[in-house]
């Protein structure tokens, strides 16, 4: 049986709204995400930055603590929208949480104008650290 469409309209939209909702003092670069669970659920997030940079959250690590907050594991596909021309990507560390839940999904990243930009999570992190290389890699008693 073969999954349905994703409505990559409806995801851009979400992660447009959401983005409106971000908390942005110091970079002024709102960011929201909308992340479809395997059920047809969608969970948005946005970006909350912090006076000490290093506590800030991206809107795609938000959509993923909003979706297991309510106990779901499993995505088929995130939107990111972001300010400007250019289309960003998710950043190194929302590649490493986003390749937490395998299997790998499509990724969609749309800029204020312009073109979006299409992946997927393995695509955007190759050989991602995860559970496989912990197993692996743990030492046998």
């Amino acid at each position: 049986m073969s999954s349905p469409a994703i409505d990559w309209d409806a995801l851009a939209r979400a992660a447009r709204e959401i983005r409106g909702r971000a908390y942005a003092p110091y970079s002024g670069y709102t960011v929201g995400a909308a992340l479809l669970a395997e059920d047809g659920r969608v969970f948005v997030g946005c970006n909350v930055e912090n006076a000490s940079y290093g506590l800030c959250i991206c809107a795609e690590r938000s959509a993923i603590s909003a979706a297991v907050a309510a106990g779901v594991k499993r995505f088929r596909a995130i939107a990111v929208a972001s300010p400007g021309d250019v289309a960003a990507t998710p950043c190194g560390m929302c590649r490493q949480v986003l390749a937490e839940f395998p299997p790998s999904f499509p990724v969609r990243c749309y800029p204020e104008r312009g073109e979006a930009i299409e992946s997927d999570v393995a695509t955007l992190l190759p050989g991602a650290f995860g559970p496989a290389v912990l197993e692996r890699g743990r030492a046998k008693a």
